[in-house]
């Protein structure tokens, strides 16, 4: 099967080099030159994943057009913000390439400028009838490498898209579930980036594991939150699209917005934390979003919106924490009965 793989970051490097590995005819598109020659010449991206032996099936190309000829699965792996503009220049290429190809979105990240879902976006500007599925889940890229085993989702409305997709990416050391909850496994791979800032601000100011399971479990009820508003079922988000991924992305050390956020609890602005790094933070953009779609539905997230006072109007950490903890009294799940109620009465 011939694949190509749009996004040569860390991410879209691991999925192109596990669909290689498989034996599949495999496509690497990126932007940046140094990592086409770094593919192509060295079976290495030195930029995003170094130190990684890439199969040696795998080529990389800077032609989208070339790129995408002939695939018969193309996986969608650019930065959020940047999945628009690409997929919008690479359905031109799709509109006369029967048969139609399965689209994998492995983005995690929301539209910046529109609120919206990558899939949702890959709706928009795809050709019609183009079947899209969402892959998400608990993944550091290195360890995906490494073929560590790891266990992801793959979903779709369709459920025979879902297992299509199931099909496509599992190894023996890559286990996919199916799910039909779109929105609820896209939304909980881009939330989780929020809560994992946090906790790495939590960490850089020397805090300990209450306060880290504290954030993570409310971080949790937070995500689900907006998830349900936005159509999302709650279920969801306790299994590894939600939770798993949140443990992941909020403890683990190879996170990048786990590390971002340990820079500002150590003091560092956005700017200082940011410099010289190529690969992009997800959580950043997507803090900015959460808080404003929040708004637009009238949902409440404390803690995204004190992540984004930290983020963008230097609110001191220390002040953000208590901010968040001297807040008026509440039940902890929704429905919970007021004191002295009991369920049933």
């Amino acid at each position: 099967m011939k694949v190509a793989v749009i996004g040569g970051g860390a991410w879209g490097t691991a999925l192109a080099d596990l669909l290689a590995r498989k034996g599949e005819k495999v496509t690497l598109w990126a932007r940046e030159s140094e990592v086409i020659e770094s593919v192509n010449q060295r079976h290495r991206n030195d930029m995003f994943l170094p130190g990684a032996e890439l199969a040696p099936g795998l080529r990389a190309e800077a032609d989208l057009d070339a790129a995408l000829r002939g695939a018969e699965t193309i996986v969608s792996a650019a930065p959020s913000h940047a999945v628009r503009s690409v997929m919008t220049q690479a359905a031109a290429a799709l509109s006369d390439a029967p048969p139609r190809p399965l689209v994998v979105s492995a983005s995690k990240g929301l539209d910046p400028d529109r609120l919206e879902r990558p899939s949702y976006v890959l709706g928009e500007v795809l050709p019609a009838g183009i079947p899209v599925a969402v892959l998400s889940g608990p993944s550091f890229a290195l360890e995906v490498f490494q073929r560590q085993p790891t266990a992801v989702v793959a979903a779709a409305t369709d459920h025979e898209v879902a297992q299509r997709t199931q099909r496509v990416f599992s190894t023996n050391y890559f286990r996919v579930y199916s799910h039909t909850d779109v929105v609820g496994v896209e939304l909980a791979g881009a939330l989780k980036n929020v809560i994992a800032l946090a906790a790495g601000i939590l960490e850089g100011l020397g805090l300990g594991f209450n306060t880290r399971a504290a954030l993570i479990t409310r971080g949790l009820a937070e995500i689900t939150r907006l998830g349900v508003a936005l159509g999302a079922h709650p279920m969801t988000f306790a299994g590894l699209a939600g939770m798993g991924d949140l443990i992941l992305t909020a403890t683990g050390a190879l996170s990048r917005n786990r590390t971002l956020g340990v820079a500002l609890g150590q003091g560092q602005s956005l700017e200082q934390a940011l410099a010289g790094k190529a690969a992009v933070v997800e959580g950043v953009n997507t803090t900015r979003t959460a808080v404003a779609l929040g708004e637009r539905h009238g949902v409440e997230l404390p803690i995204a919106r004190e992540v984004a006072n930290v983020l963008f109007k230097d609110k001191a950490a220390r002040q953000a924490i208590t901010d968040l903890m001297e807040r008026e009294p509440k039940a902890e799940q929704w429905g919970a009965p007021a004191d002295g109620e009991r369920r049933g009465r």
